[in-house]
């Protein structure tokens, strides 16, 4: 090898300054590369994957799973069998009540039923004493009108007395809403509609129309407007409950509501407050900003209060100010993990494992129906062992240092560690729950909406829409008719002594008022 080559070769070996960049340069590249492959895979769920996060139980051994059922070697329990004359043929099953199965799909206290009889062609052209009726059998059909308004025309006759000549009518009845045509049930049911069932005053306004009733859509909002202003003190008052609970948990859900810049709308947020007593509320704020968690709980919580939350650092920056203990959701803690079993199968799945058994211990400890004290006991006995193993099986991720920073489960481990305290909460105190779960149940009211109004259109709607959600989800807490709950109470309000308007919040109403509501006078008539 001649003097040329020797440098040539010298000149073209990399430095080890090149060989160190190059490794870290690559290092940066694979972790971009994980990265945007789970966002990829993620994406790629969204649009075709499966959206729950259910998390299958591996059989233990003991339970049959379906395809163990119609496997070999597994013989199927024999059918119900009963002998005919000439063959054998399989016994239906009767129902377990005894009772017409027809009849049990409706209410027939709740539900009209109009009865339509019907001639048997046998007895055509014969009298009545040639036949006897022995018995008869009953079929129901689930039929629709098409609209269901009724027009209430009230006739007050003017009379004029003999004796006095006095000219005199009786006045006609009052309105929830002063010189409207509205009738409280029309009231009540407009705003059931629209809140309840997600119908836009628009399509409400249609169906008025195809059923004959000419109106206008802005007369509608009006209506919309006036009834909830009349119920806004209810909801204040449902507020101030939910502010006396010593444990309270709390989200943030987005919409859209007012005008932004040209074009758009300005994205802003309900902030749902669930209290102990299975009440929540919808407060209204326009931002996410910290300062908001402030103006909806206040600052001086109940003694011993316990606030229940995701990990979203405005409630850490509250509990901090006011000293209130930060319960965190097992819930949120346990999404990451689920999101990062693309990128880290195995590892990921033990902790799906591990959490699965904190929720199977709080689900048996559900059915026993346990009291405080024993509920309390039976999780430190069932549920802390668990807790501890999930905490050391994340240190030990940790001190193995396999993992980027960048990789989904290196985040899910960091999430769970950071909030550790808060993740233990349920474990000494039998009040608070394991997750927000309930919460979440409750505020999915806002999203089905969302889907039928898309957004608000100005501040104050989207605080009205607060205000119904808040009193129509709290009724379904409580099995109680928003119907009935809005007809009734919509007429009482006025009167009622404004320092017991929290008897009229669904909570109370359903102890105070539920068993003899106020009906409308449509209800007065069809009875």
């Amino acid at each position: 090898m001649d003097s040329r080559t020797e440098s040539t070769l010298t000149q073209s070996s990399p430095t080890p300054e090149t060989v160190a960049a190059l490794t870290m340069a690559n290092g940066q590249l694979r972790g971009e590369i994980v990265a945007l492959k789970h966002q990829l895979d993620w994406f790629k769920r969204q649009l075709f994957g499966q959206k729950s996060e259910r998390h299958p139980m591996q059989p233990n051994g003991v339970q049959m799973n379906l395809g163990e059922l119609f496997g070999a070697g597994v013989t199927p329990p024999p059918e119900a069998t009963k002998d005919i004359a000439a063959h054998t043929r399989r016994q239906k099953a009767k129902p377990a009540t005894g009772e017409d199965e027809s009849a049990l799909f409706f209410d027939e206290t709740r539900v009209p039923v109009q009865i339509i009889t019907l001639t048997n062609p046998e007895t055509e052209g014969l009298s009545p004493d040639q036949f006897e009726v022995i018995s008869e059998k009953v079929s129901y059909r689930l039929a629709q009108r098409p609209g269901s308004y009724v027009v209430l025309k009230y006739v007050r006759p003017v009379i004029k007395r003999k004796d006095t000549a006095v000219i005199s009518c009786p006045p006609a009845p009052a309105g929830v809403i002063d010189g409207s045509r509205a009738e409280v049930s029309f009231v009540a049911g407009l705003l059931v509609d629209k809140f309840a069932y997600h119908l836009p005053l628009y399509r409400q306004h249609q169906r008025l129309t195809d059923s004959g009733v000419t109106t206008s859509r802005p007369w509608l909002t009006q209506i919309a407007q006036q009834g909830i202003a009349l119920l806004e003190p209810i909801y204040d008052a449902q507020f101030q409950s939910i502010r006396a609970s010593r444990v309270i948990a709390m989200d943030e859900t987005p919409i859209k509501a007012g005008r932004g810049a040209p074009g758009k709308l300005k994205a802003a947020y309900f902030w749902p407050v669930y209290g102990e007593r299975d009440e929540v509320c919808f407060p209204f704020f326009e931002s996410r900003r910290a300062e908001h968690v402030e103006q909806a709980l206040g600052l001086t919580p109940q003694e011993r209060a316990v606030l229940l939350t995701d990990g979203y650092a405005a409630y850490t920056h509250y509990a901090n100010k006011t000293g209130v203990t930060h319960a965190q959701c097992w819930t949120h803690t346990r999404r990451p993990f689920f999101e990062a079993q693309d990128a880290e199968p195995q590892k990921a799945a033990h902790a799906l494992d591990l959490i699965g058994q904190l929720y199977a211990v709080e689900a048996r400890s559900r059915e026993l129906k346990l009291c405080a004290v024993k509920k309390l006991e039976y999780r430190l006995i069932h549920a802390k062992p668990i807790v501890e193993k999930f905490f050391a099986w994340v240190n030990a991720q940790f001190e193995a240092q396999g993992l980027l920073p960048s990789n989904p489960l290196t985040k899910a481990l960091a999430y769970a560690r950071e909030r550790r305290f808060g993740l233990e909460v349920f474990l000494t105190d039998p009040d608070v729950p394991i997750d927000t779960n309930h919460l979440e149940r409750a505020l999915r009211a806002i999203p089905m909406g969302r889907k039928a109004w898309l957004f608000c259109w100005t501040e104050l709607g989207a605080k009205h829409v607060g205000i119904m959600q808040s009193l129509i989800v709290t009724c379904r807490l409580h099995q109680i008719d928003p119907y009935d709950y809005l007809v009734d109470v919509l007429q009482r309000v006025s009167d009622h002594p404004a320092a017991r308007v929290e008897e009229l919040t669904p909570r109370l109403w359903k102890q105070h008022f539920a068993s003899t509501p106020l009906r409308s006078a449509l209800h007065t008539f069809s009875a």
